[in-house]
């Protein structure tokens, strides 16, 4: 998911590139920590019609160093969820762990803020194949099943990545 950013995209030949160009970044305005300010750059960055449905995702040691972060009155930025199936937010947006992102260090991408159902899809190819295995393990006839699943940017206009960089 995060091979999409511009230096990625303006190293590919010009017929593999995303038709809609990169994603766009936003820096956290320190060379190897985030900032308050930056996550607030990130979380308006994004058009308002394009907000709705729109959460930063982030692994969980990314989450330990937000959740750290204060205001000027010393307040935490980090809200917990005090209502059952509700997501914690920051800054009043939904926070959701994403285990495959980085950590934070510097020239990372450990935030992704935006609508991931319509940033990103998952394509599954209908139909499974089934081959029949009669001769591996006698007197035993093994079945082997797969199944085409995959997924990919589809839109990157709906959403931002949080890159940590001065």
């Amino acid at each position: 998911m995060l091979n999409y950013d511009a230096a990625a995209e303006a190293a590919r030949p010009a017929a593999q590139r995303h038709p809609l160009g990169a994603v766009e970044e936003i820096k956290t305005g320190a060379a190897a920590a985030l900032t308050s300010d930056g996550l607030i750059d990130l979380t308006t960055s994004l058009p308002a019609e394009r907000r709705a449905g729109a959460a930063l995702y982030a692994n969980r040691l990314t989450y330990r160093a937000i959740r750290k972060l204060k205001d000027g009155d010393g307040n935490y930025l980090w809200q917990p969820s005090y209502q059952a199936g509700q997501p914690a937010t920051l800054n009043g947006e939904p926070v959701r762990e994403l285990s495959g992102l980085p950590n934070v260090a510097a020239n990372a991408i450990p935030i992704v803020y935006g609508n991931m159902a319509e940033a990103y899809r998952i394509f599954d190819r209908t139909g499974v194949s089934v081959l029949r295995d009669a001769y591996t393990r006698k007197p035993y006839v093994l079945f082997y099943t797969t199944r085409r699943v995959g997924g990919g940017l589809w839109n990157p206009e709906w959403m931002r990545y949080h890159r940590v960089a001065a």
